[in-house]
């Protein structure tokens, strides 16, 4: 799978794009850290959105997902570092990496993923 980096100066504009887009999607929600090893956070909830919290300063990074008040996930990702998009061979995109600077990764996976032009009433830009 091909994987492009995000530039950091455009991970706010990148995020509300790829929020809009992919708003309702499942996704499941992994944490790799030296200190924990790899731990499933969220499996197959719906993604409300991912967004730079705390401003444009890029202090962290809020990723919303959950059905219901009782499965309700809020994964706050501090000191982000890189940001990564994994796409399909078709383009599609697949899941999005990021790493903070105490080298841990966030990873959301989708459950399947398409081209978001070949999904039934989203609007794109």
């Amino acid at each position: 799978m091909p994987t492009q980096e995000i530039p950091r100066n455009q991970w706010s504009e990148f995020l509300n794009r790829f929020s809009r887009q992919h708003e309702g999607w499942l996704v499941t929600l992994e944490v790799f850290s030296p200190d924990i090893g790899a731990q499933e956070e969220a499996h197959e909830l719906p993604l409300e959105g991912i967004t730079i919290a705390g401003g444009d300063d890029s202090k962290g990074i809020a990723i919303s997902a959950g059905r219901t008040l009782e499965h309700h996930l809020t994964h706050t990702i501090l000191a982000p570092a890189h940001m990564w998009i994994q796409r399909t061979n078709q383009g599609a995109e697949a899941a999005l990496e990021i790493e903070s600077e105490d080298n841990s990764k966030t990873l959301v996976r989708f459950r399947s993923y398409v081209l978001p032009e070949m999904v039934e009433g989203v609007v794109l830009d």
